[in-house]
């Protein structure tokens, strides 16, 4: 905010600040008719300018405000100055707490480096959080699932394979990192985790939205229907650990084959390239499993998830699915499509338990948890 000293500064300062801009449109004519510049007996600078009129445009600088031009909080269009902002007459690109378009989103200042943006982290996923005493990583009631504590909690899973992520997740490592005591030959290691995203997981989504009971935990068999590139099932695989086994079906060549590229880091991973459609196709693969969890958004998926249940689910496991209204009935109300699934489910023996919302992260999705009880 302007001072009042200021304002009584700038009214007096108007009638100079109208003379410096006469010449100033005089010195643009003669230039534009090829008039030598010497001839000007006072050519017009910035460092001509009376210093209150400096103040002046300095604070009339562009949305940022600022001294040279871009200053401010966000990095301003800059104004009259020579340094200013995108605006300015000197045609400068940045500055400010946040860079405007030029510097990454940290830089600003005189000093600010060019460019768009700041770079998105290092490599794939970038180099992970330290942990420390800064961030602490407990338990989740769902067995394999922990909370990182920090400036900020975040739903977490133990790299099954660290210093890897899947597709570019953030990860946190936590650990002392001293030197081996007396007897011990090798320091502690720390423990890596993996940041759970519920916007790409509908699992992680159902998670954090309350689900009572997930049907898997260390060393249970999985079936997991509709794996698409496996961001899902990589953390599937960190929960049932190297003692479980997590069995991803996808029927897109496409998604099968970043399916494959992770399976071959995670070895409790075994992809499937098959329609779920037809279970009888890959029935030599896949053995008895504790859990069936199914994201295949299609008017059919009841039918599918009883058809695979009858062949390799056990009699008390669980089934979790993920249901997307908009794939099944795009005519009907969400809560109507809900319920109709619920009694095909049903129908195929599968006794449900629970019914969520999968809001904020989905919308118009639900997931819905039930027993298989073989059907009579």
């Amino acid at each position: 905010m302007v001072s009042s000293n200021f304002t009584s500064k700038l009214f007096s300062t108007h009638t100079a600040t109208y003379r410096i801009h006469s010449h100033f449109n005089a010195h643009s004519q003669r230039a534009s008719s090829g008039t030598d510049h010497a001839e000007l007996s006072h050519p017009i600078t910035y460092s001509n300018y009376p210093d209150s009129y400096k103040q002046w445009l300095s604070h009339l600088g562009g949305r940022g405000g600022g001294g040279r031009g871009g200053g401010g909080d966000r990095g301003g269009r800059g104004g009259f100055t020579p340094r200013g902002g995108r605006g300015g007459f000197g045609g400068g690109r940045g500055g400010g707490d946040r860079g405007g378009r030029g510097g990454g989103r940290g830089g600003g200042g005189r000093g600010a480096p060019r460019g768009r943006g700041a770079p998105r982290g290092g490599g794939r996923g970038g180099a992970g959080a330290r942990g420390g005493a800064k961030v602490i990583v407990e338990p989740h009631r769902h067995a394999g699932v922990f909370v990182a504590r920090g400036k900020e909690d975040l739903l977490v899973t133990k790299n099954l394979t660290p210093g890897e992520s899947v597709y570019g997740e953030k990860r946190i490592s936590v650990g002392a990192s001293t030197a081996p005591k007396d007897g011990e030959t090798e320091a502690p290691s720390s423990t890596e985790y993996r940041v759970w995203n519920p916007f790409r997981s509908k699992l992680a989504a159902g998670i954090l939205g309350g689900v009572d009971n997930i049907y898997m935990g260390p060393g249970s068999k999985v079936l997991y229907l509709g794996a698409a590139s496996g961001t899902s099932v990589s953390h599937v695989a960190d929960i049932v650990g190297p003692e479980g086994t997590v069995f991803a079906v996808e029927f897109s060549h496409r998604s099968g084959r970043d399916l494959i590229n992770m399976a071959t880091h995670r070895t409790n991973v075994i992809p499937i390239v098959e329609d779920a459609r037809h279970p009888l196709k890959y029935r030599m693969l896949v053995g008895m499993v504790d859990c069936i969890f199914a994201d295949v958004a299609q008017p059919d998926q009841a039918r599918i998830v009883g058809l695979n249940a009858g062949l390799f689910l056990k009699v008390g496991g669980g089934i979790v699915i993920s249901i997307k209204a908009n794939c099944i009935d795009s005519t009907a109300a969400p809560e109507a499509v809900f319920a109709q699934e619920v009694n095909k489910l049903r129908e195929m023996g599968i006794k449900p338990k629970e019914q969520l919302t999968l809001e904020p992260f989905e919308r118009d999705h639900a997931m819905v948890v039930g027993v298989y009880q073989r059907s009579q």
